[in-house]
């Protein structure tokens, strides 16, 4: 027998899929998402041997969807598609993760080596020879592209990749060739487990900076706090709650960063979005003399078009990688280390809090009229009343994502939106992953999804999935007759906005369902909606629930009226 004396001097040799899905296994990964092709089965053979999950889904984009959901809630995702056909089914939903800082592994089977170096006519190809092409196009919505073509450098190549999607928060893209799916590398090294600890400041720069940001704290008059999705995305929720408990500063979400704070709390004082927001809302926090902002992505719909009016000579902006003080920039000063050190120094008796944050409800009966119509206005505080602690909200690109502003969340609720990337039929994959990431930490949690009748029939197959893995899943369809956000935007009556109507309770049972498994529901009034919310059944079940909520065609929330308005406006100065 030859002896190979590459793997000759190796303490532990082990397979090079062994080793990938162990390290995932490692970081905290139990279901790994994605399609079988004939260029990744032998690597899927390795996924039970590390005592990870397969999900399967059915078909590439809701698996990348999915895995987004999953991330989101767990920490960390892994995606598998096979190369060509399978990987560009995915990335839209992965260039959707890497747009709003979301860490999935997507691995990619491809062909041998030995076929790439020689250019070969392979399926799934372009036909030209070139194999790296969808590697480049990856590498435009990855912060790390690894191409395993060298044993000797693979171990490390994959180490390196799950460090940097952790550590940066976004996708990153793993290229395995089927020769090199059983080839044999060092296993020892999975005896030392990947640093996945956030890079220090310099303490020198970083102290200087928080010394900059005390002086014009103690000073202002009127100071708050305003929290956005990267403070969630790059883990520094415990820093920014901290922060809010010592300074009992008033305290505000914007539309990305629903979740991110108790809203329970007397600092709390609500959701802003520039002129999107609450009367008082918008008044507190652009009349305020320093705006603590924490991990802002001031996007179109974030921001209502672009409304904010506060001034960068009265803002503070903390960011994973700089922070801004001011116009002063500080590159390479990360805000959790900064925000750590300014919960230890600052000073309360030297904080001044002239203007209280505006009191929070479920405006319930402010908007309830006589008419059982069910409208937007009332249906988003009333559900606002039907949430627990702990729940995980999941709210579609559309009427959901602007109507969920007005919902006051209990506290511990997790908010799942995607509002920068805007990806109509996400939620319903995002829901499976979020739902299956909450199995696998065993947590007895609901994961709640808001959908419109238009988003839901871009991904409906996904329910399939849940079905399949008994996932804990209640789904808010919200009949309304086509694509609203897109009516309020423009062609309010055009065709092109319509949708075929379907008999959506009827979806599980199409995907195998009993009646006995999944729980059915249609609610075309206030008193159906105010009996099905209140039902001890329906709010404690652990299966599947399909609610079809008819709602008025024309009627949108009113953050969503006030965006499109604002939209067409600077549409108008920019012609």
């Amino acid at each position: 027998m030859a002896i190979d004396i590459r793997t000759q001097a190796l303490k532990k040799p082990i397979p090079v899929a062994h080793y990938l899905f162990n390290r995932l296994y490692e970081i905290g990964i139990r279901s790994v998402h994605g399609l079988p092709g004939d260029f990744n089965l032998v690597a899927l053979d390795y996924i039970p041997k590390a005592k990870l999950k397969w999900v399967g889904s059915v078909n590439e984009l809701n698996a990348a969807y999915a895995a987004d959901g999953y991330a989101r809630a767990l920490g960390i995702s892994a995606l598998v598609t096979t190369f060509g056909v399978g990987e560009l089914s995915a990335v839209n939903g992965v260039a959707g993760a890497y747009s709003e800082h979301v860490p999935v592994v997507h691995i990619v089977g491809c062909p041998s080596t030995i076929s790439q170096r020689n250019g070969m006519l392979l399926h799934h190809t372009l036909g030209n020879g070139d194999f790296n092409v969808f590697a480049n196009m990856s590498s435009q919505i990855s912060c790390n592209v690894a191409r395993l073509n060298n044993p000797a450098e693979i171990a490390e190549q994959i180490d390196f990749a799950l460090r940097e999607c952790w550590i940066h928060s976004r996708p990153v893209y793993i290229m395995l060739p089927t020769d090199m799916v059983e080839k044999q590398i060092e296993g020892a090294r999975l005896d030392t487990p990947i640093d996945l600890s956030d890079p220090p400041n310099e303490t020198e720069r970083e102290d200087y900076v928080v010394d900059v940001v005390l002086r014009y704290l103690h000073a202002a008059k009127n100071p708050i706090i305003l929290v956005d999705a990267c403070a969630i995305r790059h883990r520094c929720l415990d820093e920014v709650r901290d922060l809010v408990d010592k300074t009992k500063l008033p305290v505000f979400v914007t539309p990305m960063g629903k979740g991110a704070v108790n809203e329970t709390s007397p600092t709390y004082g609500g959701v802003y979005a520039g002129s999107g927001s609450q009367p008082a809302v918008q008044d507190l926090v652009e009349s305020s003399d320093l705006v603590l902002s924490i991990g802002s992505l001031k996007s179109d719909f974030n921001t209502t078009g672009f409304s904010y009016r506060t001034s960068q000579l009265n803002t503070i902006d903390f960011h994973s990688d700089h922070c801004k003080v001011r116009y002063s920039e500080y590159p390479g000063v990360a805000m959790k280390g900064v925000l750590r050190k300014l919960v230890e120094r600052v000073d309360t008796t030297k904080l001044s809090n002239e203007k209280l944050a505006p009191k929070v409800v479920n405006e319930v009966s402010e908007n309830r009229d006589d008419s059982e119509t069910i409208t937007q206005a009332f249906f988003w505080p009333r559900v606002g009343e039907y949430f627990k602690e702990k729940d995980l909200v999941v709210t579609e690109t559309g009427t959901s994502n602007f109507g969920i502003w007005e919902s006051k969340f209990p506290p511990d609720v997790v908010g799942v939106t995607q509002i920068l990337w805007g990806s109509i039929g996400w939620s319903v994959g995002a829901a499976q992953g979020v739902a299956m990431a909450v199995k696998d930490m065993e947590e007895d949690r609901r994961t709640i999804l808001f959908v419109g009748d238009g988003s839901f029939q871009l991904t409906a197959q996904e329910v399939s999935t849940m079905l399949k893995h008994k996932l804990r899943v209640t789904i808010f369809l919200i009949y309304n007759d086509g694509y609203t956000i897109e009516r309020c935007i423009h062609g309010m009556e055009a065709e092109y906005n319509d949708i075929s109507r379907w008999n959506y309770t009827e979806i599980p049972t199409v995907f195998g369902a009993t009646d006995k498994e999944v729980g059915k529901h249609i609610i075309k009034t206030k008193t159906e909606l105010e009996k099905l919310l209140a039902d001890k059944d329906f709010n404690e079940a652990k299966g599947l629930q399909f609610v079809e909520l008819w709602m008025p065609k024309h009627d949108a929330p009113r953050a969503l009226k006030l965006t499109a308005e604002q939209s067409a406006r600077n549409n108008a100065l920019m012609e």
